[in-house]
């Protein structure tokens, strides 16, 4: 093996990152490989480097038995013993047999080998650094699409961003730059595969830790978040420290910080909602912008009717049913809406203990009306 042959092994560790005891063994299994397809032989070999002055020698290792049945292998005790008195049955003995010509062979046919194992190196490099991405947010620029997937660059690797995690409201070009979440990271023959996505919940949970510092240092903290994607979404949270406004810490100052992540999902409307463990409390505040005026929890079937103003009905359902939907996903329970005058009629309203619904505060950041 040349100097030269070192010298790149320098830079492949400092230029690719990887390690060069991984780069050393992956030539020695092809000096390994090369030796007995060249030279026909099957025998076990050890190949000894050289790193100082770049050379190599190849020895091969034979058990030390009794009675040879496989010279390739084995080796009797009495020609081992010749060697080196001190050997014993099943000691190993290692022979030096380095053909003379082996150096110009083994560097032709340790290349394809050796690049191969460069390449799978260079993978995991790339696998391990993402594996630990999973589910955070990224930066990426689209490449090209086809039927099926966007590719977009995230560097060192190209994602893939299938069109069911594509926002219906969204027109990709190449070199478009898109904030993308990633859902999963997979190891395959081919490489690392990793799945994208601007659809998942995730990534507006993301979006709001980048543009709200009380969330990202724990002041603030995101309960849960309901979305359909591109259309609506709905996000509640909670802080432990009373002086903090969790819901407009999350909105900004004039509403700036909310609508940094409106703009990054190109105009889908966010309600942002203060949780509470009070279940009352919280289905109520989930249906905003619509007012309530009582909820009635049933916690055997984890469900609830929520008794509304008349004029407030179709805002409290919203469009084809959106806002009661999501509010269900953001809080975990079923929730039915009834008119006041539905809710009279049926006698659950007002109740016969006089139980009123406290603690619930209309929302004053989200007073617009759904369609």
């Amino acid at each position: 093996m040349s100097s030269e042959l070192l010298d790149a092994l320098i830079v492949l560790e400092k230029e690719k990152g990887i390690s060069r005891d991984v780069l050393i063994d992956a030539i020695e299994a092809a000096l390994v490989s090369a030796y007995r397809r060249n030279f026909n032989q099957a025998q076990n070999v050890r190949i000894d480097l050289n790193l100082e002055n770049g050379s190599m020698r190849v020895f091969a290792r034979k058990e030390v038995v009794d009675e040879v049945f496989d010279p390739r292998l084995e080796i009797s005790l009495e020609e081992a013993q010749r060697l080196n008195p001190n050997y014993a049955v099943e000691d190993v003995v290692e022979l030096e047999v380095t053909p003379k010509d082996f150096g110009r062979i083994a560097a032709q046919t340790a290349k394809q080998v050796v690049t191969q194992r460069v390449r799978e190196a260079e993978r995991g490099i790339i696998y391990s650094e993402f594996i630990d991405r999973e589910e955070d947010i990224m930066t990426g620029i689209v490449q090209r699409q086809d039927a099926k997937f966007i590719y977009v660059s995230l560097g060192k690797i190209e994602a893939i961003l299938p069109v069911n995690e594509q926002m219906p409201n969204e027109q990709y070009k190449p070199h478009d730059r898109i904030k993308v979440f990633l859902t999963k990271v997979e190891k395959t023959t081919k490489g690392p595969q990793i799945f994208v996505s601007r659809t998942h919940p995730g990534l507006l949970k993301r979006l709001f830790e980048i543009e709200v510092p009380e969330i990202y240092d724990g002041t603030v903290e995101i309960k849960s978040v309901a979305r359909e994607a591109g259309d609506r979404s709905k996000i509640s949270v909670h802080s432990d420290n009373p002086e903090v406004d969790p819901v407009g810490s999350c909105v900004g100052p004039k509403g700036t910080r909310v609508q940094a992540v409106v703009n990054e999902l190109k105009g889908e409307k966010i309600d942002i909602v203060k949780w509470s463990e009070d279940p009352v409390v919280f289905v109520a505040n989930a249906l905003s912008p619509s007012k309530v005026l009582d909820v009635i929890v049933n916690e055997e079937d984890k469900a609830t009717t929520v008794v509304v103003p008349d004029y407030q009905l179709s805002l409290a359902i919203g469009k084809r049913g959106q806002n009661a939907r999501l509010a269900a996903k953001l809080t975990g329970w079923k929730i039915d809406i009834k008119s006041e005058t539905d809710a009279r009629e049926a006698g659950i309203y007002p109740r016969e203990d006089g139980a009123l619904l406290e603690g619930y505060v209309e929302d004053e950041y989200f007073d617009e009306e759904i369609d």
